[in-house]
């Protein structure tokens, strides 16, 4: 029993330095990304937005493209991105106002929730 102890106590610090040296959490963004208006006039009880399927969002950070994230056929998008402010634009898209917000922050150690609008410009 007194060896099992000691054998035990001698693993903590190996357990200890083998899990903080591989224990790298992600950082990013996911979400889902809105386009609308769909038409020029909207109506309560038709929604005049959709999902943006297939969108090519840019993330930029110092004036260079560091991501791009292509969404889903529902919108959605995810995306690793180190810790810090990114630009985000829709490079393709030319009619509209483009996508809000068009500043993010991405937090150390998590992946943050942030939704995006992209105005399609009909009034």
């Amino acid at each position: 029993m007194r060896w099992a102890v000691v054998g035990l106590a001698a693993l903590v610090p190996l357990l200890t330095v083998a899990s903080g040296a591989g224990a790298r959490h992600a950082s990013g963004l996911r979400g889902v990304v809105t386009e609308g208006p769909t038409t020029p006039v909207c109506r309560f009880d038709d929604p005049c937005e959709r999902p943006a399927k297939g969108l090519l969002l840019e993330f930029t950070r110092g004036g260079k493209v560091v991501a791009q994230v292509r969404t889903t056929q529902k919108g959605k998008y995810s995306v690793a991105l180190k810790r810090g402010r990114y630009g985000v634009k829709a490079p393709k898209r030319r009619i509209g106002t483009g996508v809000t917000p068009k500043v993010v922050r991405v937090p150390q150690g998590r992946i943050a929730k942030v939704d995006f609008h992209v105005d399609t410009g009909i009034q």
